[in-house]
């Protein structure tokens, strides 16, 4: 059992505040300061009746327009012929990743935040609807939901799933929930969310579900699959899937401790603090060992760096290493306990050997990915052939034509990290309780009012969002993909071309890829533009 004794000289725990991790600990991106502006014509503002009457024109056109019975994909070609998610969609398809479902659904949470109007808590329900309708039995939301049903879903995977060459992921129907790329963690913080505003009821179940799939779905020494329930019987390659292992790949294990964070600050449930704990311990356990005090995108049975997909070796990962560095400091803060801090000096000296020499990796990027172990060697991932059936990934040490789809290089910045672990560790305890949610006596805060909205990129306006606006209620956008429509199975016969650094393959092969000609309607666009409007809502 972990103690529960969290800050020194403390034996007693006080019910925790409303303010969430992922709100109050997690560090935000940072966003570019524009320089000085030149002497210019200053546009007006735009009056709040100019900015809400845009704001329910975009949201009307979503609901009424877009939306399938709640849900939502990722961009749609203006006539809604096309959709898309991570791969093409269906029309009877909605998406679970971010910016998917659950987004659209925190973003009307935040409208109808700052506008108290009840068409957009109506759009909110909508939403979580469509979630309750897509949860797995066991209480996580797969990538993709298909109103159709499971045939319908079957049927999918097996065509545009099968032979999206670069999504594994989407190979096979494994009939179970995942945690990758923040689905499952986006969609349970939402339905507490709908919950909590208005203690409605008829949201508890579901909520309920999604907490026991989190509790029920973590192993004892705190970390968590990558899918669950854990599939039982044959995978496509006839070995045990990836997806079981101990997984810090895209920070499954932040997310799901945000979000009992969350749930023990507003239900003050007492089941999920020792998961919690757990869980911030678990980091300390993976780390290895010296002379490679780093950690992997997941760790096998024998808590060990492991492969995943055909471009994840069984190696240490840079990038993973550092948000787990940041992790930590993150833990530290809200416990106390140095031991979160401890050995964070050697995690960083041991990033700041790795980094490559001038001229290896590409403009803005410092270190190699993945790192051999044992060697302490950058490895680089290539690709041959054209398709599924035809192409095969493989591992080498030279940097030239690495892949085009998933980078073999990363931006590290050792010197702001370094930076955040001494500002840590000169708070105090006394200092660090008067923030953190986890300290005794700590009083009750509400939730953020916002989720979804971010600080305005640049010097975006009010009133260029609005003007911007068409008649028919949308944001015309660059989509920036595109796909082959799947029309047959990929073979072994290898197309004409060269597809080492492409992002997709030959005609068959149904992955996304950049195409800048495509112009249509966003969820990114929606959701961002909304954001500079509700901000423009709450300046003076």
């Amino acid at each position: 059992m972990v103690s529960r004794v969290l800050f020194p000289q403390t034996d007693t725990m006080n019910r925790l505040a409303l303010l969430t991790l992922a709100a109050s600990m997690v560090s935000l991106p940072a966003f570019s300061q524009p320089a000085a502006p030149r002497a210019q014509v200053t546009t007006p503002a735009p009056t709040r009746a100019e900015v809400t009457a845009t704001m329910k024109k975009a949201t009307t056109f979503m609901v009424e327009k877009v939306a399938h019975k709640g849900g939502y994909v990722w961009a749609y070609l203006p006539d809604l012929s096309r959709r898309w998610g991570e791969i093409e969609a269906r029309s009877t398809q909605i998406w679970i990743q971010p910016p998917g479902t659950p987004t659209m659904g925190h973003l009307f949470l935040d409208a109808y935040h700052a506008t108290k109007d009840e068409f957009y808590y109506q759009a909110a329900e909508q939403v979580a609807g469509a979630l309750i309708w897509g949860q797995h039995p066991a209480g996580g939301w797969n990538y993709v939901v298909d109103f159709a049903g499971e045939r319908s879903l079957r049927d999918y995977y097996e065509t545009v799933g099968k032979n999206a060459w670069r999504l594994e992921e989407f190979q096979h129907y494994y009939g179970n929930a995942t945690f990758d790329d923040g689905g499952t963690a986006d969609a349970s913080k939402f339905l507490l969310r709908m919950y909590v505003e208005k203690l409605d009821p008829k949201y508890k179940p579901a909520l309920d579900r999604a907490i026991r799939f989190v509790l029920d779905s973590q192993y004892p020494i705190g970390t968590w699959p990558q899918r669950y329930p854990e599939v039982v019987g044959d995978t496509p390659a006839g070995q045990k899937p990836y997806a079981s292992y101990h997984t810090f790949n895209d920070d499954v294990a932040g997310e799901n401790i945000d979000f009992l964070l969350m749930c023990y600050q507003v239900l003050g449930d007492d089941r999920v603090v020792d998961p919690i704990l757990r869980a911030m311990n678990s980091f300390i356990v993976m780390q290895q060992g010296q002379p490679q005090p780093g950690w992997g995108l997941q760790h096998g049975p024998d808590m060990k760096p492991a492969g995943a997909r055909s471009y994840e070796p069984k190696a240490l990962a840079t990038h993973t290493s550092a948000r787990n560095i940041e992790q930590l400091i993150n833990f530290y803060r809200l416990t106390g306990e140095t031991k979160f801090l401890a050995r964070i000096p050697e995690a960083l000296d041991w990033l700041e050997k790795l980094k490559l020499p001038a001229g290896v990796a590409p403009q803005g990027r410092t270190h190699a990915t993945f790192i051999e172990i044992g060697t302490n060697e950058p490895l680089y991932v290539h690709r041959e052939g054209s398709n599924v059936v035809s192409g095969r990934y493989f591992v080498d040490k030279n940097p030239a034509n690495t892949l085009g789809h998933y980078s073999s290089f990363r931006a590290i910045d050792t010197a702001r990290l370094r930076a955040e672990y001494e500002a840590a560790r000169a708070l105090s305890p006394a200092e660090l309780a008067k923030t953190s949610p986890l300290a005794p006596g700590a009083g009750a805060r509400p939730l953020p009012m916002y989720f979804a909205v971010t600080p305005p990129r640049g010097a975006v306006q009010a009133a260029d969002v609005i003007k911007a606006l068409n008649a028919e209620g949308y944001w015309p956008s660059k989509l920036g993909m595109n796909t082959h429509p799947f029309k047959a199975d990929s073979t072994a016969v290898v197309a004409p071309g060269n597809f080492a650094t492409t992002n997709v393959g030959d005609e068959s092969d149904t992955s996304p890829f950049r195409d800048d000609t495509l112009i249509g309607i966003s969820l990114d666009t929606y959701i961002r533009n909304m954001g500079v409007l509700i901000t423009q809502l709450d300046k003076p």
